[in-house]
């Protein structure tokens, strides 16, 4: 009898962590949808930064998102000061097991890396999912094989997208860009595009701090004049000068190309980052605007 109840409570145990997935968390929802994508049934995903509509600059921690992360067993945070305050969550509860993907670090980025929004590069989500095969092996060794299979699914998901981009660049060589932020600078550089905005304008409104007068005049001049075939701007943080590039964008017959910090509802990844550049597509051969990303199938 009492081998009966040993076993029992032995096969008991090992359902129970059978059944108890990872706990991570991706402070960017794009990352957490690349955690999901990788730790599939073996991992419970929270997104941190998730809505597309606010700024995500202004995000404030509460207590429940301490917690949620203080309990973590794996955390992807972007890293260039975009998510700082997340180190000092992780930081406030030391965990040496859990494991942390920085992916300024992961990139191996010097930290006066101008431009933040590192998910619009196509270099880094193929590392980030390799990093994440391995850390989830780490923690979790009998299921290796299953987070590498998933990692090299993903990456081949990808392929559409560096196929889109590929042919933007050889359809469009040179395209000449104005935009409001830095924030899809990455794809738009991968895409052959000749962003014509000063670089030190748009560091100034990512960053909120006044800019240049004859930075203004330069963009504005570049939407009047139909220097630029597209103008990019960032339709989830908007203020009065972003709002007159728009306008100004608008009334002059330039296509707009809205993108986002934070992907938007209805879409994974790799369907985010292949509607940004089908929008661009649009937008250069045929004079169309996506100034938002309506759900999959509807722009």
């Amino acid at each position: 009898m009492r081998f009966f109840l040993t076993f029992v409570l032995v096969i008991g145990a090992c359902a129970s962590a059978a059944a108890a997935p990872l706990a991570a968390i991706g402070v960017e929802n794009e990352y957490a949808d690349v955690i999901a994508q990788i730790g599939g049934k073996y991992v419970s995903v929270t997104a941190i930064v998730t809505d597309p509509n606010t700024d995500p600059h202004s995000f404030e921690v509460s207590p429940k998102v301490a917690a949620r992360i203080a309990g973590a067993d794996l955390v992807v945070e972007n890293g260039l000061g975009y998510d700082d305050w997340a180190d000092k969550m992780l930081a406030a509860a030391p965990n040496p097991a859990r494991k942390v993907i920085n992916v300024q670090a992961l990139r191996g980025l010097p930290d006066n890396t101008p431009n933040p929004h590192l998910w619009y590069d196509p270099v880094t989500m193929p590392v980030v999912a390799a990093a994440l095969a391995d850390d989830l092996t780490a923690l979790r060794p009998e299921d290796a094989a299953y987070f590498h299979a998933n990692a090299k699914t993903f990456i081949a998901s990808l392929q559409p997208w560096f196929a889109a981009i590929a042919a933007f660049k050889a359809d469009f060589p040179g395209t000449h860009i104005a935009v409001t932020e830095p924030v899809g600078d990455d794809m738009l550089q991968a895409v052959g595009a000749n962003i014509a905005t000063p670089f030190t304008l748009q560091a100034a409104i990512m960053n909120g701090t006044d800019p240049a007068p004859q930075d203004i005049s330069a963009q504005n001049a570049l939407l009047t004049d139909h220097g630029v075939k597209v103008f990019v701007y960032n339709q989830q943080v908007t203020d009065p000068l972003t709002d007159s590039f728009l306008a100004l964008a608008r009334q002059n017959g330039i296509p707009v190309v809205g993108v986002y910090e934070t992907m938007p509802t209805g879409y994974t990844y790799q369907s985010w980052m292949l509607a940004e550049v089908a929008a661009l597509r649009k937008a250069v051969g045929a004079k169309v605007s996506t100034e938002r990303l309506l759900p999959e199938g509807q722009n």
